[in-house]
């Protein structure tokens, strides 16, 4: 038996004996908006156990280094462990920006003592995350931020004064990831990273209603608000630099590249769903879908799926070898979400009227979170860069191409 093989039986033995049974088959359905709002009591407690015992386990951020509080497991092993929650149909023990990008941008450029204070708490939940990037005045032209922050007499705070909106998750995050403006003489190189306690006052959040029903997004004003010298990440003024790792973390966990499973699971788990509901929908002849177009537009999809997913795994383990996701993941978050466009459009057709669940009692609780995941996934090709800048990126950056003057 490989170290790998022994790994698996071990990972499968600890997750039968670990994971609580009322999660098993449950699987990325339960992470999807209003998904939370219409579970059992005895669930919602499940959860809670489910995200203790996997922090205390490491397994929250399998990949990252024990002494941070992660798994230390290495890429293969993370995929194996990936796999074989996939199998049992088990969600996330945790997802959010705290693992996919301030994690592993404290793990690049934070110093030691930002890694101890933030990481660990990270791993446990206890830290939820939002993103103070976008202002009314700055999207895809980010470097054109005007939320200012001044040196206190002491010099031991900075005081922040502005607006940013599209904030994920404010309403319920209690630090922040924010780029403000420390130096007006320079663009670029006028820029800091820093992080703020989102509970103390001056910092007031809106939430902003979308179609889908939720509001994952807010309008934030920040009124003389408080970030110490020490959270700063990176050199002031150099924020840029560290904003652009942060993003290609991002543009990494839209691509699939990320430790922990998205929010539309493996390719071969979702094809099979996918499978199911066309032989119920379509009919089947000799265990196949009746319907010979149908399965054709499956089969392009499911292929588009796997290539993408076996290219994002080798990318993962160039950028872990060399320190950080390059410009590549651009290519990545853009396939990812027009391929999940195309995804949810098809699975729309497949469950015909199971497509019109919205909410209520009796309301079958996959389709209710597939419906409201496609009116959500409208957005991915607009947020973390749209699929234009994305295009952009790839031929500057990837392909070198001439740019216009």
């Amino acid at each position: 038996m490989t170290d790998l093989e022994a790994f698996r039986s071990e990972a499968a033995q600890w997750l039968d004996e670990n994971a609580p049974k009322s999660l098993g088959g449950r699987g990325m359905q339960m992470m999807a908006e209003g998904a939370a709002d219409q579970e059992p009591s005895d669930v919602r407690s499940d959860r809670t156990k489910w995200l203790e015992v996997m922090a205390k386990k490491g397994w929250t951020a399998p990949t990252w280094p024990t002494e941070y509080g992660g798994g230390g497991l290495t890429p293969q092993q993370n995929r194996v462990l990936q796999q074989e929650m996939a199998k049992r149909k088990l969600p996330p023990p945790l997802m959010g920006m705290g693992l996919s990008m301030i994690g592993p941008t404290l793990l690049v450029h934070g110093n030691e003592e930002q890694k101890q204070k933030y990481l660990p708490k990270i791993v446990t939940g206890e830290h939820r995350w939002c993103q103070g990037f976008s202002e009314p005045n700055a999207g895809s032209d980010l470097a054109s931020l005007a939320c200012g922050a001044k040196l206190d007499e002491k010099g031991e705070n900075y005081i922040v004064n502005g607006q940013k909106i599209w904030t994920s998750g404010a309403q319920a995050a209690n630090r922040m990831f924010l780029l403000v403006r420390t130096d007006d003489s320079s663009k670029h190189n006028g820029i800091t990273f820093c992080l703020a306690d989102m509970k103390q006052p001056g910092i007031e959040i809106r939430p902003i209603r979308l179609i889908s029903g939720n509001s994952p997004f807010c309008e934030t004003f920040l009124t003389d608000a408080v970030v110490p010298v020490d959270d700063v990440v990176g050199p002031v003024n150099g924020g840029w630099t560290v904003a652009k790792t942060l993003l290609g973390f991002e543009r990494s966990g839209m691509g699939g590249t990320g430790a922990s499973p998205g929010r539309r699971g493996s390719p071969a788990a979702g094809g099979n769903r996918m499978i199911e509901l066309a032989k119920a929908s379509a009919g089947e002849v000799d265990g196949k879908v009746a319907d010979g177009a149908l399965r054709d537009e499956m089969s392009k999809l499911m292929i588009d799926q796997m290539a993408l997913s076996l290219t994002t795994q080798r990318s993962a383990a160039t950028a872990k070898a060399k320190g950080g996701p390059g410009p590549e993941t651009s290519i990545f978050k853009m396939a990812t979400s027009e391929l999940g466009h195309r995804r949810d459009e098809l699975m729309l057709k497949l469950r015909g009227t199971g497509s019109l669940y919205w909410e209520g009692e009796g309301a079958p609780a996959e389709d209710v979170a597939l419906t409201r995941g496609w009116l959500s996934a409208k957005a991915t090709t607009i947020y973390g860069g749209t699929s234009e800048i994305q295009r952009n990126i790839v031929s500057k950056r990837v392909l070198r191409l001439p740019q216009p003057k």
